[in-house]
């Protein structure tokens, strides 16, 4: 038993550190703005989903199958959710998305609070909650490749690096530091080549 274990937690050690590669290239690619993010972060989030269900954070596993269905359509929707389905083109959040993107933050995490601290034995509830539903929010805006999705994910990123050292998952906080530069270096260069007076279309929500 002992032995079947110690395979299995190098099994997961493994898809953790392939996790760390396959992260660094699509945040470093979304920074680019680079559509072969979108196929490489679906194989990440394949990664993590088994990681992160084996740590006992749940809510993060299984926002992986979240992230899998939104690369998917984020994938499309840079290739052709823009105008006469041609290439999206970055945009501005309208005062409007922002609200809705605020509450629906807010009812994320209240949901999955709830459901983690009643019906899971994870130790880190709250965190495990808000993270969840920051990154919801974010990976939904970088699909519609808004500017301000690099400003949720700082957020995310920071209290992320403090959960997973807590859980112990040293190699995972240091690929989120990474994503926390990367992801600060996204919002200057992306803020570089977004018109002032850019927004994305408000039915796009």
């Amino acid at each position: 038993m002992a032995m079947t274990w110690l395979r299995f937690w190098g099994f997961v050690t493994g898809l953790e550190f392939w996790g760390f590669v396959t992260g660094a290239a699509c945040v470093w690619l979304a920074v680019k703005e680079n559509v072969w993010n979108w196929p490489i972060s679906i194989i990440n989030d394949a990664l993590y989903l088994v990681v992160f269900f084996h740590s006992k954070l749940y809510a993060d596993s299984l926002l992986q199958i979240f992230f899998i269905s939104v690369g998917i359509y984020g994938w499309w929707a840079w290739l052709y959710g823009g105008t006469r389905h041609t290439e999206l083109q970055a945009g501005r959040t309208t005062p409007r998305q922002a609200a809705i993107y605020a509450a629906a933050l807010i009812a994320s995490t209240a949901g999955i609070y709830f459901l983690l601290h009643r019906y899971t034995d994870s130790n880190v509830p709250f965190w495990d909650a808000i993270t969840t539903a920051l990154s919801l929010v974010a990976q939904y805006m970088l699909g519609r490749k808004l500017l301000e999705n690099w400003l949720v994910w700082i957020l995310a990123d920071t209290i992320y690096i403090a959960v997973y050292i807590y859980k112990h998952l040293y190699l995972t906080s240091l690929l989120y530091l990474v994503f926390l530069i990367m992801c600060v270096a996204g919002w200057k260069r992306w803020k570089r080549t977004v018109a002032p007076e850019s927004i994305s279309v408000e039915a796009a929500g």
